[in-house]
């Protein structure tokens, strides 16, 4: 286990790997490009690395920290901050939309590895009140976010993400820019809410449902994978091969789907099945 100069030990179980290289620091930040009247809010800020830099631009800047042993270190370190804000509690609870002022949210974290997934479905959940959203993750969420169509990283989280964001991926990071070292590499992503949907569903559970059981299937055809949601001919009248597997179908095809799916009131079967999204 790794401790830092405070006497913090990383913990394993909130998956802590604080970043310490200050280039790459200063290259997050730039990317951000925060403004002194932003509503900066940081997830997981850890020993804070990057909240100072943030800080020095954004002294209002919002944190939500789990580790309840960090917040006295934080506190401390920036006391001369009084705008600063800590929340304890946990991200993958927390309603973001309370933070709302006059402005939308400017999300920003070094997300924990094993919570990335699950943490951005919530956030994209409150993508209303996000002006934008630039994380750390590990380099293969990255790619999974910004996939499209026939790639093998396309799947459930691309989709959704895609479906409410732009997603840029912006940079790699190394191991070594975090204590302890992760044995995986990291990217930087900027995941930006459209301000009209591209393709809206008329019902956004029938969606969720349609692609999580696509691609629980994903190396089956659609129509095995699809099989207890839409008929053959269903998806004949769409346009769309039933020999296909999930990956090879866009955005705008599965939004098809779920409002066929939608029109023919089969939805109320989906929605059954949306409770886990």
């Amino acid at each position: 286990m790794s401790r830092s100069k405070h006497g913090h030990q990383a913990r394993k179980r909130f998956g802590q790997n604080f970043l310490h290289d200050a280039g790459v620091i200063e290259q997050i930040v730039r990317s951000i490009s925060p403004k002194p009247d932003d509503t900066m809010v940081e997830i997981g800020p850890g020993l804070g690395a990057l909240t100072e830099e943030i800080l020095a631009v954004n002294p209002n800047l919002q944190v939500v920290e789990l580790d309840r042993d960090l917040i006295p270190i934080l506190r401390t370190k920036f006391f001369n901050y009084p705008g600063f804000q800590i929340h304890e509690g946990d991200a993958l609870k927390f309603d973001f939309s309370q933070l709302v002022t006059d402005k939308p949210l400017r999300i920003v974290g070094n997300l924990p590895y094993n919570i990335s997934t699950p943490l951005i479905f919530h956030l994209l959940g409150q993508s209303g009140v996000v002006q934008d959203m630039h994380f750390m993750l590990q380099k293969e969420v990255v790619q999974r976010l910004a996939a499209v169509s026939g790639d093998n990283n396309y799947g459930r989280l691309g989709i959704m993400a895609q479906y409410f964001c732009k997603v840029q991926p912006l940079f790699e990071v190394g191991p070594g820019a975090f204590r302890p070292s992760p044995k995986v590499d990291s990217a930087i992503v900027r995941l930006v809410p459209h301000s009209i949907l591209p393709y809206p569903a008329k019902d956004l559970k029938t969606l969720q449902v349609v692609v999580r059981t696509a691609f629980n299937a994903r190396r089956k055809t659609l129509r095995k994978a699809l099989g207890s949601l839409v008929t053959v001919d269903q998806l004949h009248a769409l346009g769309i091969d039933d020999g296909l597997r999930p990956e090879n179908l866009t955005l705008e095809n599965y939004v098809a789907i779920a409002d066929a799916l939608t029109d023919a009131g089969q939805s109320e079967q989906c929605s059954h099945g949306a409770d886990n999204d």
